[in-house]
């Protein structure tokens, strides 16, 4: 693209604008510039394709972000004129203004192509005022799921993985961080497809999901485990032996409790921070009693337990 004048002052608004006096002074000069009110109008149809691709860089918080932070060279570097208008959506504004035409934007964008000499494809979100007869090549960025098992998530691990692109089948190293979870995305910058348009390369997204375990459940970075202990250890407390994912851990039951917190031995999140390990205690309950057993506890039933 070619480096352009300043988009702020495209619209007319100072650097520190609102979003609010931003989307009026769009509004102002669209209902001025929109091809419905300069039709055949070639001066118009240019100077309304440069505000609506300032209100599209402008309207965004992450684009307006790094278009503040770059500059309009630096910014043009790292955007095509597809990813400026990715996501903006312009059809309700129009609406509101009231134009119709739905062709409005694949007109001036074809025109433009025309001029150039090449035919440029489109993927732009202007609601109603978008060609769907081009559309830009799908799966640029690539999704993988990645099932890893419980005590890796926990500790952390590296995985070689492989891939098919575009480009043919492509294997990597990836790190997976300690404390991941199921669900969570690691993402790999420019391991995607080609898009043979700008030359972008997308982003390969590795979705993780964790292995279930046989003894730790988790919730968030806490551990829960249930261990079973005899009638009277209930009543009387006891200590016991648990899994931990350090190790095997000699742990009091207090009398009549139920559960047991173990602080900081639960899973670590990536700056060290642990989780906590809970014990749920399940009494065993025998099926079948010794008459002496029975006797006892007859007894206890009598004296109110």
């Amino acid at each position: 693209m070619a480096v352009k004048k300043d988009y702020y002052e495209i619209l007319g608004v100072a650097k520190g604008a609102s979003e609010d006096d931003i989307k009026k002074a769009y509004r102002r000069l669209a209902k001025k510039y929109h091809p419905d009110k300069n039709p055949g109008n070639k001066e118009a149809e240019e100077q309304f394709k440069l505000i609506s691709e300032a209100y599209a860089v402008l309207s965004d918080k992450a684009k307006r972000k790094e278009y503040d932070a770059y500059g309009m060279g630096g910014f043009q570097q790292r955007y095509s004129e597809e990813d400026i208008f990715k996501g903006a959506n312009f059809g309700d504004l129009f609406r509101d203004l009231g134009f119709g035409g739905g062709d409005i934007f694949s007109m001036i964008f074809g025109r433009q192509a025309g001029r150039t000499g090449r035919q440029r494809s489109q993927a732009y979100d202007f609601g109603d005022y978008i060609t769907r007869e081009q559309q830009p090549p799908k799966n640029v960025d690539l999704n993988y799921e990645l099932e890893i098992p419980f005590m890796d998530a926990v500790r952390g691990t590296e995985k070689r993985i492989s891939f098919a692109t575009q480009q043919g089948t492509e294997e990597v190293n990836i790190k997976i961080p300690r404390g991941i979870s199921t669900g969570k995305k690691l993402r790999l910058q420019g391991k995607g497809n080609r898009d043979p348009r700008t030359g972008r390369v997308g982003d390969l997204y590795i979705t993780v999901k964790v292995g279930d375990h046989p003894v730790f459940k988790r919730a968030g970075n806490d551990i829960h485990i249930t261990k079973e202990i005899g009638l009277t250890d209930a009543l009387l407390g006891t200590t016991v032996e648990v899994s931990t994912i350090d190790g095997p851990k000699v742990v009091k039951i207090p009398a009549g409790t139920k559960k047991v917190r173990l602080r900081g031995l639960g899973i670590p999140d990536m700056k060290g921070n642990r989780g906590d390990q809970y014990v749920e205690t399940e009494v065993a309950i025998p099926k079948k009693l010794t008459d002496k057993q029975k006797t006892l506890i007859e007894e206890l039933r009598r004296e109110g337990l």
